[in-house]
């Protein structure tokens, strides 16, 4: 497949509504996602945020509303489209090929490029975690949970996308981990692609972001910038708790 990514073209997503089984759990939401900047996506479990990740990656078939990159629009087109269009995703959970090495999860994130582009993104990847190479013949299910994390990192920048959405960078890692993604994080959108970031902790994801949403039952209740938010506590709080844990009852609540 060839890739027919657009540079320096930000992602639109307008009135998106997403259906989970018998739910409606993404509800009319529109993020902007520009090229060279971080982006953050915050709420609560079950806010909706990885089911918006999942349809924008075209896993999810949204009911309404529109994604575009540019002038291209992705809406309910194939992963594989989204992805040779620039749009690349680090899904929650860190999903890679156990058995297979280092080196095999990534011949198969860059089957579809040319030689060249594989060369070239190989160089990226490596670049920015060069504790991969030093591991490059042992099993993803030998490597630990930060080393997994660079992987699956390294997995979607191959294609040096213009667009990467990632969901929970540090879920599950240690604070040093943690420390040592940020700036990788930082390199990436400065390289022009635009980052979509979804973090569970406020302070990593507003250190690092422009522009920052807040996702609640499945709605945008704050957009604004990211230092904002950062003095707005009562937004920040009602983005980490849940409906139940508010006192409230809810039949739209999200994924």
């Amino acid at each position: 497949m060839t890739s027919t990514k657009v540079a320096a073209a930000s992602l639109q997503v307008e009135g998106l509504s997403v259906p989970r089984g018998a739910r409606t759990v993404v509800r009319d939401v529109s993020v902007r996602i520009p090229p060279g900047e971080v982006t953050t996506l915050l709420g609560a479990n079950g806010a909706g945020k990885s089911s918006l990740v999942l349809a924008v990656a075209g896993l999810l078939r949204p009911s309404a509303g529109r994604v575009a990159l540019g002038e291209q629009d992705l809406t309910r087109r194939s992963p594989e489209r989204i992805r040779a269009a620039g749009v690349a995703v680090v899904p929650e959970g860190r999903r890679l090929l156990p058995a297979l090495t280092i080196d095999d999860n990534l011949r198969v994130a860059t089957y579809a490029l040319s030689r060249g582009q594989r060369r070239d993104g190989l160089a990226l990847a490596l670049d920015l975690f060069p504790e991969l190479k030093r591991r490059w013949n042992t099993p993803g299910r030998l490597l630990s949970g930060g080393e997994q994390q660079m992987l699956v990192l390294a997995q979607a920048i191959v294609s040096r996308p213009s667009i990467l959405l990632v969901d929970e960078l540090s879920l599950g890692l240690a604070p040093i981990v943690v420390k040592r993604l940020v700036p990788t994080i930082e390199s990436i959108a400065a390289s022009g692609t635009g980052v979509l970031l979804i973090e569970q902790f406020a302070h990593v994801a507003l250190s690092l972001a422009n522009t920052a949403y807040v996702l609640e039952n499945g709605r945008i209740r704050y957009e604004g910038t990211a230092e904002e938010l950062k003095s707005r506590p009562d937004v920040l709080q009602t983005a980490y708790l849940t409906a139940d844990e508010r006192g409230e009852t809810t039949t739209d609540g999200g994924q």
